[in-house]
């Protein structure tokens, strides 16, 4: 073996060393979780710890749906996550392509402006967004926790950029066919960006799925509260923390979004690929 071959074999070594030692510092926590949720509580505080359980249980789950109503919870995030998730991807998308492709007076300024809120920490906007809500009386409802959160600055910034990445003949085409800006958005533009788009649902989905300190802001009613927030209230519910319903509540509160991580998987996987391929 030449010392290309020889240099090239010890790369490949390197790079999967790194790839499993990456993917054990991800599985390990997410291994102790699920075993926590199957144990009875005496093998949990056990010591030294145990890696099986002895024996295996369901009745965390089952502690977990009766100690609060963390049925009641996981409906309220799906309703939140949905409708956050649904305007700030159309939010994201229509001005992504509205900065990217359509030329209008002060652009560029209007960019550089929605950018700049990315600079400005969700917390410094908490207790005006809080006085406004509760002074219009949306706490404890579903528009009070949504409408705050809808903005996309993020969204905006990274659709625009991908749709100036496409080619910019088969936009002049669709342009000279006469294609007007709602058409070119769905029948040219959004067909070549599945895979960025995919990206861009994953994470705000994730994202609104794990907000926390809002929905807790806003809502002490279990009608309208998240999960994390009924995951706080297990944890506090009896003085003590009781770590096998809790870890059985956070299995089924990733639940959905290994769902989703699946379902949208197939085109992020393109969309990397496609990037690789190019570069």
């Amino acid at each position: 073996m030449n010392a290309v071959g020889a240099t090239s074999a010890w790369q490949k070594v390197l790079g999967y060393a790194v790839m499993i030692i990456v993917g054990a510092l991800v599985l390990i926590p997410v291994y102790w979780i699920v075993l926590a949720s199957v144990k009875i509580k005496p093998d949990i505080y056990s010591v030294p710890a145990t890696y099986l359980p002895h024996p295996a249980t369901t009745q965390n789950y089952t502690d977990a749906l009766n100690s609060v109503p963390l049925a009641q919870y996981l409906r309220n995030s799906v309703i939140i996550t949905v409708f956050l998730s649904l305007i700030k991807i159309t939010l994201g998308v229509v001005s992504g392509f509205a900065f990217s492709l359509i030329k209008f007076p002060g652009r560029n300024i209007l960019f550089i402006i929605v950018i700049a809120t990315l600079m400005v920490p969700d917390q410094v906007t908490v207790i005006s967004n809080y006085a406004l809500i509760a002074g219009m009386g949306w706490r404890n409802t579903f528009q009070g926790i949504i409408l705050p959160l809808a903005g996309t600055a993020f969204g905006t910034f990274l659709m625009r950029n991908h749709f100036l990445s496409l080619p910019s003949e088969i936009i002049e085409a669709a342009t000279i066919d006469g294609a007007g800006p709602l058409k070119m958005l769905w029948k040219v533009v959004l067909p070549m960006s599945w895979p960025t788009l995919s990206a861009f649902s994953l994470i705000t989905v994730v994202n609104e799925w794990n907000q926390y300190l809002w929905p807790f802001l806003m809502s002490d009613d279990e009608r309208t509260a998240n999960i994390q927030i009924g995951l706080t209230l297990m944890q506090n519910s009896d003085g003590m923390t009781n770590w096998g319903p809790i870890m059985a509540g956070t299995v089924l509160s990733v639940i959905p979004m290994v769902i989703v991580f699946l379902f949208l998987q197939k085109n992020m996987i393109k969309g990397l690929t496609a990037g690789a391929v190019k570069s």
